[in-house]
């Protein structure tokens, strides 16, 4: 189908189209006509005539004309666009001042970043870093402006190197969120001193990660003083103040703040565990003597001591275990299982409301869009589209995420915007013929806007994540790729160092070497494997496909011969691993394209529907969700594939009231059975 002749209506033909679009449409084609005119404009335009022309139909009177076009002008410099106010002065007092309004070719653009290919390797690693987090449109948004500014080398991304940024949950979304928009926050947190809960309103100054924990630094409105919090510790969802601002230090850096952050000390937790259960648990504890003060374990049960750091960290774990763990001492250890023991029945009883799941095929959790969504994905569409002339229509939608209607929305919208009453030739003209997507007029949009401190941060944060992999900090690409973009991002690469990601380097590098020996050569391993969620011990011959990491705790695809099926192994629960002689064999690849899934559900896997609170609601991407249906209170109704069921009751119990299992009945009684059964324990 062509669509070209719609470029060729006049203006009239033009107003009439926009007044069957949605209400977001028509503001969003408003923007966009009001950026063209502006960045087309040698001389500027008074406000006469941008009234006349582009706010004719809009605004009914001066004083809504005035309010909404300052409103744009705020949403323009949003976007990168800084709009400039030129005064003329009069000759005389017959003759007063004229103001017009430009914005400059120049000042908006991303610079030209040339980049060869080893620095575009770095660069997709990093931005890959970001793939089930928060920044991650972000990173994909940078990368598709540097595309469009120098066009990707083709290069081939290591099987060895492919690191993740494990999710924080949702905290984590709604803190970068309110940080980089300077709006305070208000949640409930867990003091470690006082172990008690308090309600705190905070000025996010950075996010960083330490000691595997990832840590707010701000401003605490309540003490008027600079604190640290613990995301483990948040015990509520995140609420964000949006009619508050608030202004940072200048140049502060969260890296250099959580340096002078002390590593907890380790101490001693003494929990009693079945026998011939938790092996993973008993790897790393100590058999307690049997003069323990707290006499002997019942029988059938052992004694350990379990070394900590963080006692929410083992607090979690230990209620996932339910009845097959019981913590002797210390209080505060028992108190972090029960409340979230606590929190899982409660939340277990709690009535449901009514849902319904949304249209449309399986993917992420769906998130609502705004008219300055599609704004922002236009700007990076017509570049894109005059870089890529002649891609399919459905390929343009895959790179861009959206759905091919949502595409041809955006398309019309972009071909019926242009220079105010301007002539046919002086409108955006894009086509699609035979589904094939071509551009021809642009009018000054053809280069990509320079970064958001989003985008600034989700790369040049993914680059210096990657400095703790040895084989990228030795090479000098990651170093001469950080500079050139450090010189593109301008001011919004400064405020990137309010964001700071874990370590990714692996602990154990015998066995990382080992595998990618393998992968390199197509060679067969040997591994005697810890099941956690089997709770056994396992031997395998695998063909290793790929080795990737989320943090600092790395995995390795392979195609099991035991499972007949590929299957995804923890190098930290490998209890032995050799080469068994043999070459690959098995003609299966790894699924799922770059980067490797942590969980990849399949077709014959038992659907189960899951009920999220506004403080768990990560947990549908985490899983990848089919369906989700929005709950009045924030939460979330998720249909999500497990290839294994048994592990759910722990699964809710780790969460302490942030899931709970609606569908299969028999599973959702099982989780019930699971936590009334650890809760009982601690009655006495």
């Amino acid at each position: 189908m062509n669509f070209r002749f719609v470029a060729a209506l006049s203006h009239f033909s033009r107003n009439s189209f926009s007044n069957v679009m949605r209400v977001s449409a028509i503001r969003t084609e408003r923007l966009l006509n009001l950026l063209i005119a502006l960045l087309n404009s040698r001389y500027g335009l008074r406000r006469s005539e941008l009234r006349d022309k582009i706010y004719s139909t809009s605004a009914a009177s001066d004083a809504a004309f005035s309010r909404m076009f300052e409103r744009d002008k705020n949403d323009l410099r949003d976007f990168g666009f800084e709009v400039e106010t030129v005064t003329d002065l009069g000759w005389s007092s017959d003759d007063p001042a004229t103001t017009r309004y430009r914005i400059g070719k120049e000042s908006n653009r991303l610079p030209d970043v040339e980049l060869t290919p080893d620095e575009w390797t770095v660069l997709l690693l990093a931005s890959q870093l970001w793939e089930q987090a928060a920044l991650g449109p972000a990173a994909t948004n940078a990368m598709r402006k540097l595309q469009a500014s120098s066009g990707l080398a083709d290069v081939e991304l290591p099987a060895g190197v492919q690191p993740r940024i494990k999710p924080a949950g949702q905290a984590f979304e709604d803190l970068v969120a309110a940080m980089h928009a300077q709006h305070p926050v208000r949640f409930r947190y867990l003091a470690g001193s006082t172990r008690r809960e308090e309600e705190r309103v905070v000025e996010p100054w950075g996010l960083g990660s330490r000691f595997g924990q990832w840590y707010l630094v701000g401003h605490d409105r309540g003490r008027n003083a600079q604190r640290y919090f613990r995301l483990s510790r948040f015990t509520s969802a995140v609420s964000v103040l949006a009619k508050e601002t608030f202004t940072p230090p200048v140049g502060f850096n969260v890296r250099a703040e959580l340096d002078s952050l002390p590593e907890l000390p380790l101490r001693s937790a003494v929990v009693d565990v079945r026998e011939d259960r938790l092996l993973g648990l008993r790897k790393r504890s100590e058999p307690v003597a049997s003069g323990h003060p707290e006499g002997r374990p019942d029988d059938g049960w052992d004694r350990l001591a379990v070394p900590y750091r963080d006692a929410e960290l083992l607090g979690e774990e230990l209620a996932s275990y339910g009845p097959n763990a019981k913590v002797v001492e210390p209080k505060e250890i028992a108190d972090a299982v029960q409340r979230r023991l606590t929190g899982a029945a409660a939340f277990l009883a709690a009535p449901l409301h009514s849902y319904a799941f949304s249209d449309g095929t399986p993917g992420k959790r769906a998130r609502k869009r705004t008219s300055e969504d599609q704004l922002k994905r236009m700007l990076q569409l017509v570049p894109f589209l005059v870089h890529n002339q002649g891609l399919h229509i459905q390929d343009v939608a895959d790179q861009f995420g959206i759905t091919r209607k949502e595409l041809e929305n955006d398309l019309l919208i972009l071909i019926c915007s242009g220079l105010p009453q301007g002539y046919p030739d002086e409108l955006l003209d894009i086509q699609w013929e035979d589904d094939h997507v071509f551009i021809t007029q642009s009018l000054e949009l053809n280069r990509p806007v320079r970064f958001t401190v989003d985008e600034a941060c989700a790369l040049l944060t993914g680059l210096e994540t990657l400095n703790g992999l040895p084989e990228l900090a030795e090479g000098s690409a990651l170093e001469s790729v950080t500079l050139k973009l450090m010189a593109a991002a301008g001011e919004e690469g400064l405020r990137a160092g309010a964001l700071s990601g874990p370590e990714v380097g692996p602990d154990n590098t015998v066995n990382l070497e080992m595998i990618r020996s393998a992968i390199s050569s197509g060679s067969q391993l040997h591994l005697v494997y810890l099941s956690a969620q089997k709770d056994s011990l396992s031997e395998r011959d695998v063909d290793p496909l790929r080795l990737y990491s989320m943090d600092n705790t790395w995995y390795f695809e392979a195609y099991c011969h035991s499972a007949a099926g590929l299957r995804n192994f923890r190098l930290d629960r490998i209890e032995d691993l050799k080469p068994n002689g043999k070459p690959v064999s098995s003609p299966v690849k790894p699924d799922g394209g770059f980067p490797a899934k942590l969980f990849t559900p399949n077709d014959d896997d038992t659907l189960v529907t899951v009920q999220l609170t506004g403080r768990g609601v990560g947990l549908a991407d985490d899983y990848y969700a089919e369906r989700t249906a929005v709950l009045p209170d924030g939460g979330l109704v998720a249909e999500i594939r497990f290839g294994s069921t048994s592990w759910l009751p722990m699964f809710v119990a780790q969460h302490g009231g942030a899931v709970r299992i609606l569908e299969p009945a028999v599973l959702a009684e099982a989780s019930r059975d699971w936590i009334d059964a650890a809760l009982a324990q601690y009655a006495s």
